[in-house]
């Protein structure tokens, strides 16, 4: 389910308002998401995004509870925009987030892996609209079926974790395979991919590296820097940061990473956990739940468990304190084709200017 909605009537040409079922289910002037991204996705950058009339999506996995309902207050206290946050379905404090979600007011809920049937339900009953992140048709299915609003696709151009099949590819599939607004994510940075994911079928398009690279983004300006320089060659996927494929830029420190043994892997990720459970506010006991949870909902080695703890601990060296010689950057392919930082206002009004003009460029039928 998705494309134009009521632009479709229209021919698509300029002046339409781009309305899809996304825009309709969560009151979002453009079918743009700003997706979730840890130490990224803060009050600054999503409140930016909602503004700019996209859906701008809190990043919750890096906050502790408290900082949680502080982050969204601020957003609230910048705009009047709708917004969302992402949660982590298999985090044992997920029912409290899910109260604050709730209690505040929030629109919508997105979470990285699957959330349960139960847990849909409560926040649907509150009135608030549901959109799993999956990476395969079945996962979609079975959320749908779940009563999930919508389901959100990574094809394998995305950044952060990744699964093997293209955009292009798998995106098709879940639209023919759900009746629910499916929002395409995975190598999309400007109207044209905008057009193209609407013609596919989808109700809109996901952005991690895009609105990472804007002038609202607190990522450090030497880090942006690098990844602006970046070209698409310079963009990986690796295992060696917490044992699941990951698409990184390619630096000494993946290097490194790379040519450490198992051993030294693990002391690495015994510390960064320490350092996690300190940031995050969770207890041991909590960590060791999540990774309780984490290993049955993926099948992992407790290897690949422990070494869960080196992602956000990395990603936090370099996208918070500016230190890519310790972190690690995540990167969509896309980062090899952006070479400017807009703020959110203008990048969102140039990709629904590209959209427009593409739409008009295009063959018309009769």
């Amino acid at each position: 389910m998705g494309g134009f909605g009521g632009a479709a009537s229209t021919g698509g040409v300029a002046g339409t308002d781009f309305s899809t079922p996304l825009t309709k289910l969560v009151g979002i002037r453009y079918p743009i998401v700003q997706t979730g991204m840890g130490w990224v996705a803060g009050p600054r950058l999503v409140s930016a995004s909602a503004a700019a009339g996209a859906l701008g999506v809190l990043a919750s996995a890096t906050m502790s509870v408290d900082q949680l309902r502080s982050a969204v207050r601020e957003v609230k206290s910048r705009t009047n925009a709708p917004f969302g946050v992402n949660l982590r379905a298999d985090a044992g404090d997920a029912p409290e987030r899910v109260k604050i979600i709730i209690e505040e007011g929030v629109k919508v809920a997105s979470f990285a892996l699957a959330p349960s049937r139960e847990l849909i339900a409560r926040l649907k009953g509150a009135g608030v609209v549901v959109i799993p992140s999956i990476g395969a048709r079945r996962h979609a299915e079975k959320v749908a079926a779940w009563g999930a609003d919508a389901v959100m696709v990574q094809g394998g151009e995305g950044g952060g974790h990744t699964g093997d099949v293209a955009t292009s590819v798998l995106l098709p599939q879940v639209v023919d395979a759900v009746d629910i607004p499916v929002v395409a994510a995975g190598g999309f940075h400007d109207g044209r991919g905008l057009v193209a994911a609407l013609a596919y079928g989808a109700a809109g398009i996901g952005m991690g590296t895009r609105f990472l690279l804007t002038a609202d983004s607190t990522v450090p300006d030497a880090v942006k820097a690098k990844y602006l320089a970046a070209t698409v060659k310079d963009v990986t996927v690796t295992t060696k940061v917490d044992g699941l494929p990951h698409r990184m830029l390619r630096t000494d420190m993946v290097g490194e990473l790379e040519r450490s043994g198992h051993a030294a892997s693990l002391l690495r990720a015994v510390r960064h956990a320490a350092a996690f459970r300190r940031e995050s506010g969770t207890s041991w006991s909590a960590m060791i739940r999540d990774g309780l949870a984490m290993k049955h909902g993926r099948e992992l080695t407790w290897s690949q468990v422990l070494l869960a703890a080196n992602t956000p601990m990395l990603l936090r060296a370099s996208l918070v304190e500016g230190r890519t010689d310790i972190g690690v950057m995540a990167a969509g392919q896309v980062t090899g084709v952006i070479d400017d930082l807009p703020s959110c206002a203008e990048l969102v009004e140039r990709i629904m200017d590209e959209a427009r003009s593409t739409l008009k460029g295009l063959p018309q039928g009769g």
